[in-house]
């Protein structure tokens, strides 16, 4: 019995059967935490693209409203037009649920004739999250009232409407992010971006938004 349970023992241990399925089994968790950190950092980085997209179209075919206005009066913005290109924003969301997850808001910033002021005309907003604008409100905060606006934008160079006949369009885009996998690579994190262009054309800017409809209150 002895002499048999040796030759087993030798056998069990000269046996290489089974080295592969152990190597196996001790690097691969290493290699599926690298695989599924790459597809976290891929996954956010496509939502960062996305969002900046949203902010810098957005801005754009605001920019652009009444462009194709051929009458010999100066065209204005209408609630029309305004949810025309929300809803273009919306669409472009619709994959990363901006409706439930983001916050988008379009800013018409503008320079007040009689004091040189920056001051926020007009506002529109759109998604669930619970955010404003960090620059101010077309109310109580715009500009006129409350603090000085002395631009719009995040980084040391601000956004400014140039004269009283001209605005920018500004965007501000916010989106709750959730990793793939939970916050176990990618912590749960608000995204911001921003984009801004000056309108293209002559814009009638006294009366703000007219009509009526509008979808898309702040």
């Amino acid at each position: 019995m002895l002499k048999r349970a040796g030759q087993i023992v030798r056998r069990l241990a000269s046996c290489r059967s089974g080295v592969s399925v152990v190597e196996f089994a001790l690097v691969m968790p290493v290699i599926l935490s690298i695989g599924l950190y790459g597809v976290e950092i891929a996954y956010l980085n496509t939502v960062d693209m996305k969002l900046s997209e949203i902010a810098l179209t957005l801005a754009d075919n605001a920019s652009r409203l009444g462009q194709t206005d051929n009458s010999a009066v100066t065209p204005t913005v209408t609630e029309d037009d305004v949810n025309e290109v929300m809803l273009g924003a919306r669409a472009q969301g619709d994959t990363i649920n901006i409706g439930t997850r983001g916050r988008i808001i379009l800013t018409s910033l503008e320079r007040d004739s009689a004091t040189g002021k920056q001051f926020i005309h007009w506002q529109r907003c759109f998604g669930s999250l619970a955010r404003q604008s960090a620059y101010g409100n077309a109310t109580s905060r715009n500009g006129l009232n409350g603090a000085v606006i002395t631009g719009l934008g995040s980084g040391p160079n601000k956004v400014t409407a140039t004269s009283s006949s001209t605005a920018v369009m500004f965007v501000e885009v916010y989106y709750s992010y959730t990793g793939l996998v939970g916050d176990t690579f990618v912590s749960n994190r608000v995204i911001k971006k921003e984009g801004a262009y000056l309108i293209r054309d002559e814009r009638n800017l006294t009366p703000g938004v007219t009509g009526t409809g509008g979808q898309y209150p702040c």
